[in-house]
């Protein structure tokens, strides 16, 4: 027997969480996030429709773009669907979630003075976000997290060459703990995931030898120990 009750509506959008390692406020390194102004009290994440004949990672990439200027994101990957009935007001509107990177040697700064302007702010000090997309950042970072551990993800973070104590502030700060450079590049280096350039950087402030340079050997995602997991120091 049909209901006689009409079909509502259901809009579907995206959102990304896009993470780049940055100085924070402090001048230390930090993970931050890239939002949108949405009203006075609120941020979110960038997005919106998916256009009829788009898919939604190039819908997330042209939100990203047109919103905050940002073109060049060096991973990009679904994170989930959310599809709570009441998870915004008014028509339901079910979220397609993605996750972004963008390295450190990107220049990523949103253009100032434009209407709604984006903004990078620290994970660990993000003002009030509109709905849920606190739930989708915090996915998003245990995503990072999850994947540092058995995957080479942290070439979409890092600059082109680098040396290991830069790269290991890099995970540090995409994992929330500090990273020891030496354990580190034992660690890659076994798994054939960084390889020396033969170069050197510059002398730090304290002085004393170059660093040697390193670079990620692929610029894709790549699988390097399904079993792996890091964890903090005791």
């Amino acid at each position: 027997m049909p209901s006689s009750t009409a079909p509502s509506s259901t809009a579907v959008e995206v959102r990304s969480a896009v993470f780049q390692v940055r100085d924070d406020d402090a001048g230390a390194v930090a993970l931050h996030t890239l939002l949108q102004k949405h009203d006075d009290e609120c941020w979110a994440l960038p997005g919106g429709e998916i256009g009829d004949r788009e898919t939604a990672a190039a819908a997330a990439r042209r939100h990203l773009g047109t919103q905050s200027g940002l073109t060049r994101i060096a991973h990009l990957e679904q994170l989930s669907v959310l599809s709570d009935p009441d998870r915004v007001p008014g028509i339901r509107t079910i979220a397609a979630t993605y996750l972004g990177l963008v390295p450190t040697d990107v220049p990523a700064d949103p253009a100032p003075g434009e209407p709604n302007a984006a903004a990078w702010f620290d994970v660990d000090e993000l003002p009030p976000l509109t709905y849920d997309h606190d739930q989708i950042v915090a996915l998003a970072r245990a995503r990072v997290a999850a994947k540092l551990s058995y995957t080479n993800l942290a070439f979409a973070l890092a600059p082109t060459r680098f040396a290991m104590s830069e790269l290991s502030e890099i995970y540090g700060a995409a994992l929330g703990y500090p990273v020891d450079a030496t354990n580190l590049l034992r660690v890659l280096s076994r798994r054939g995931v960084v390889v020396a350039t033969g170069t050197v950087g510059r002398t730090g402030r304290s002085g004393g030898r170059p660093p040697a340079l390193y670079s990620f050997a692929d610029d894709r995602l790549v699988v390097t120990d399904e079993f792996a997991t890091l964890r903090p120091p005791p």
